[in-house]
């Protein structure tokens, strides 16, 4: 999903590159669709409205995976503007086709690693949520430093949201779950919006494969915070 770039030393990336087989489906799409939904990585910022044609919430969401969840959330919420930052090929490939046959309008995407995109593209104080969902856990210790949610990405995200902007994680992992809700807990530009974990959001459709760890008794975690005035 991302680089945890710090300000010294090599960067610890959050992904792997696995891109995968494509269906012929998602190669199509791939192919046809990445010039009219896809926007291109450019070190600059962009006008967002001028990319969506109207003035609308913009929403980012970080990790969409094969994009379920993402077109769910656009088909259902028109009144906003979303845009999906994803790495891997065949996530991007499947999500562009429900795009087109969804027709999406609201919905665009851009393969990039998402510090680079955050840092570059997206204007301050220009979003009005960004969605984090279940972002690879790197469950082993040794690998915990790999992890997505840092200070400096939190601090980061939090300075691209608008007033009352919020941003909402959610893991079935809780280890994961307590250190996500501690550092946004100890961003100070930040407030939660629950006493601890809040409650899934209705625009947050469960997954498949959330349902069927709720059916085996996992647990899943939500934690959203907006940021203050």
């Amino acid at each position: 999903m991302t680089d945890t770039t710090s300000p010294v030393g090599r960067p610890i990336r959050s992904f792997v590159l696995r891109q995968g087989r494509m269906s012929i489906a998602q190669q199509r799409a791939y192919d046809q669709l990445q010039s009219v939904y896809g926007i291109t990585y450019t070190p600059q910022a962009i006008d967002l409205n001028a990319t969506y044609q109207r003035n609308a919430p913009k929403i980012l969401e970080i990790g969409f995976g094969m994009g379920d969840a993402t077109a769910t959330i656009a088909a259902e919420h028109p009144e906003n503007d979303y845009l999906g930052i994803e790495v891997h090929g065949p996530g991007v490939g499947s999500l562009l086709n429900q795009i087109e046959h969804r027709e999406l309008h609201n919905l665009r995407i851009v393969q990039h690693d998402a510090v680079e995109v955050l840092r570059d593209m997206i204007p301050d104080h220009s979003l009005a949520g960004v969605h984090i969902f279940f972002p690879d856990p790197w469950h082993k210790k040794r690998h915990n430093k790999r992890r997505l949610i840092k200070p400096e990405f939190v601090a980061l995200i939090s300075q691209k949201l608008a007033i009352g902007g919020y941003l909402h994680c959610a893991t079935d992992w809780e280890d994961y779950a307590i250190q996500i809700l501690q550092v946004l807990s100890d961003e100070p530009t930040l407030i939660n919006t629950a006493t601890d974990y809040a409650p899934r959001p209705d625009y947050r459709p469960l997954t498949k494969f959330e349902q069927r760890g709720i059916r085996l008794g996992h647990g899943v975690w939500d934690i959203v915070f907006t940021k203050k005035a």
